[in-house]
């Protein structure tokens, strides 16, 4: 094994701290053959597709990379923006804006930047980036706040994958979930008041977060409990009783039950219920993207209209809104509280490093 040093180290030099904040990710540009590459790093990762992989191999590359990506291409190119992927433009802005809070900015030692589990901006160029920087405290904070096994955790393996060939490991620290956190809590609800001021409250709120295949819940995977309290919370600080709102899951994909109640079914069933005004947010999606602005903004939209409902408000993902700013500045100046202080302490001991490595005695030819 070759353990990788980076080029610009320097005895003694003053180090960083690193924050990467991870998204799930998204194609290069909606064409049929970047979906392909896309989909095909997506769902070769086991922590995504949980069967045994010669089986999985045959489907994914036969059936699936040859009939998905096509019609994939066709839904990226209905939300595309002209600078790209809402993902990725809205994953960039909230790291700008992030970067320009007084609380960050002031912080000449840390270093922020942004990665995507699959796709570009890769979390290995990005963590090369971050060592040839001298970044010797990493904290890595998804931007789903609940954990799953399927994407929280997929982070992790990667991110670890890479590091264990760098010479010098750094501390990390990783944020497995922020489902309970109450800046993000409140910016939750703020965004959901906000909604209110400027359109009428709905009879029902529908909270729609991502599904999973059931299996994993009964496999001991915590993300169905992380949603249904972020849910709770979110409808207590908006001062909502449990029949004014409802939990639902949404894009789930092949024949195996996931979980429920699923969100396109409630969505139909609320219409002939006579439940004919719905407001929807996606707590589980900090930035808005296919799955939030193709899925529920115009597929939900349409079925719910069309069974009935005469009232639909999508409520946009957190993305670049302030009060989610707020949230994560905090969240981030949590995590690296102690590190802060110790970088802060220890920049008087960096002159005296330097000094002690060129008056160094050791043989060198030992």
């Amino acid at each position: 094994m070759k353990y990788i040093s980076d080029k610009n180290y320097s005895h003694g030099d003053e180090r960083k701290i690193g924050v990467l904040l991870v998204n799930l990710g998204t194609p290069d540009e909606p064409t049929t053959s970047a979906v392909r590459r896309y989909l095909a790093e997506f769902l070769s990762d086991p922590r995504i597709v949980e069967i045994p992989r010669v089986i999985w191999w045959v489907i994914l590359n036969l059936i699936i990379l040859n009939l998905r990506p096509k019609k994939s291409r066709d839904l990226y190119k209905k939300i595309w923006l002209k600078d790209g992927s809402p993902l990725l433009v809205i994953s960039k802005k909230i790291i700008d804006k992030i970067k320009k809070t007084k609380k960050i900015s002031e912080k000449k030692h840390l270093v922020l930047d942004l990665a995507m589990r699959y796709g570009n901006p890769s979390i290995s160029a990005v963590l090369d980036n971050f060592k040839k920087q001298n970044i010797n405290r990493l904290a890595i904070i998804p931007m789903f706040p609940q954990y799953s096994a399927a994407t929280t955790a997929s982070i992790f393996d990667k991110v670890t994958s890479e590091i264990k060939n760098w010479r010098n490991i750094p501390d990390i620290r990783f944020l497995s979930t922020y489902h309970d956190n109450p800046h993000y809590i409140s910016a939750c609800a703020n965004r959901i008041k906000d909604s209110w001021v400027k359109e009428e409250k709905a009879k029902k709120l529908v909270f729609s977060f991502h599904g999973l295949p059931q299996v994993n819940l009964h496999k001991g995977d915590p993300y169905h409990c992380y949603c249904q309290k972020t849910a709770r919370m979110i409808a207590e600080k908006l001062g909502l009783i449990e029949e004014e709102y409802v939990v639902t899951f949404q894009s789930r994909f092949g024949k195996q039950v996931w979980l429920q109640p699923y969100t396109d079914e409630i969505l139909e069933k609320l219409a002939e219920e006579g439940v004919d005004s719905v407001d929807i947010f996606c707590p589980g999606f900090l930035c808005d993207c296919l799955e939030t602005l193709e899925e529920i903004n115009m597929q939900s939209r349409e079925n719910y209209l069309s069974s009935g409902g005469k009232s639909f408000n999508y409520i946009s993902a957190l993305n670049d809104y302030e009060k989610n700013i707020e949230s994560m500045e905090e969240i981030i100046l949590g995590e690296i509280l102690n590190w802060d202080n110790n970088i802060l302490n220890s920049k008087d001991n960096v002159e005296i490093t330097k000094k002690a490595f060129d008056e160094q005695t050791y043989n060198k030819n030992i």
